[in-house]
C-alpha cells in the first residue's frame, strides 16, 4: 500500500492506495492538526506494508507527528527540484518553491496536457502558471479570503470579523468586507490568466477548501478539481505516468 500525504497550514489530507496493477483508492479523508495521531488508525484497518509519500508545508514538528504516529521508519516527503514528472521549475532558486505546490503543479501536468492556471485556495491562496510545455512560469502567493477578513478585523478599529456575504454592490460593511475578498480572490486569478488566455486549451484548475466561495465570479475557462497535490503524489510514487 501507499499512503499519500498532504500536509497543509490547517489540515491534512491523505488517500490509500493499493500498491498493484488495480490501483484501487482504499481510503482517504482529512484531518485537523490537533488529530494528527488518530491517523495511526489507518494500520488497524489496513494492515500490510506501508510506503508513505508526502507534501508537507506545516514545519518538522508536525512532520515527526505524522510520521510517529504511522510507525513507520520515514516518510518519503517530496523536494521541490528543477525538474521532476514533466514538470520544470523555473523558480530562480527551485528548492523555495512550496512543497504542495511542487506537488500540485505535477498533479496539473497529468491531469491537463495544455496551459494551465492552477490555483489552490485555503489558508492562503496560490496561483501558478504551467505551460503547455510543463514550465512552472511563476505564480502569486496571496492571503486566503478568510485570511483576508481576519486581517482586516486585527488591522482596523471599526472593520468587524462578521458573516457577510456577497453582493454586487454591498450596502452593508460586512457585505462589502466579504465581497472585497471576494473580488479580491477572482481579480488575482484572472489577471494571472490572462498570460495563457491566448493559448489553445488554457484552463484554471481550481481547487482547496475555499474555491468555491469565489468560483462564480470567475470569467475564465475553468475546472474544479481538488487534491491535486494527492494527484502528484501518485505521479511522484510511480502510480501514474506523467505527461511527456
Amino acid at each position: 500500500m501507499i499512503l499519500l500525504v498532504d500536509a497543509g497550514n490547517t489540515r491534512i489530507k491523505w488517500r490509500l492506495v493499493a500498491d498493484d496493477a488495480v490501483q484501487a483508492v482504499l481510503d482517504e479523508g482529512a484531518l485537523g492538526h490537533d488529530g494528527i495521531d488518530t491517523i495511526g488508525r489507518l494500520r488497524e484497518r489496513h494492515r500490510g506494508p506501508l510506503r508513505v509519500v508526502g507534501s508537507n508545508v506545516a514545519g518538522t514538528a508536525v512532520a515527526k507527528r505524522i510520521t510517529a504516529a504511522l510507525g513507520v521508519d520515514a516518510v518519503e516527503w517530496l523536494r521541490p527540484a528543477p525538474q521532476a514528472c514533466g514538470v520544470r521549475n523555473l523558480y530562480d532558486h527551485p528548492e523555495q518553491l512550496g512543497a504542495d505546490r511542487w506537488a500540485a503543479l505535477i498533479g496539473a501536468r497529468h491531469t491537463h496536457a495544455q496551459a494551465s492556471l492552477v490555483v489552490t485556495a485555503g489558508t492562503a491562496t496560490t496561483v501558478d502558471l504551467l505551460s503547455a510545455d510543463g514550465d512552472f512560469l511563476g505564480g502569486l502567493i496571496l492571503p486566503g479570503v478568510d485570511l483576508m477578513q481576519q486581517s482586516l478585523a486585527r488591522g482596523t478599529a471599526q472593520l468587524p470579523l462578521a458573516d457577510g456575504r456577497y453582493v454586487p454592490q454591498p450596502r452593508r460593511t460586512v457585505d462589502a468586507i466579504r465581497s472585497g475578498c471576494l473580488h479580491a480572490q477572482a481579480g488575482a486569478i484572472e489577471r494571472m490568466f490572462r498570460q495563457i488566455a491566448a493559448e489553445p486549451g488554457a484552463l484554471c484548475l481550481l481547487g482547496g477548501g475555499a474555491a468555491d466561495s469565489f468560483a462564480a465570479l470567475l470569467d475564465i475557462p475553468l475546472r474544479r478539481i481538488d487534491n491535486l497535490v494527492l494527484c502528484g503524489l501518485a505521479v511522484v510514487a510511480g502510480l501514474h505516468s506523467a505527461n511527456a
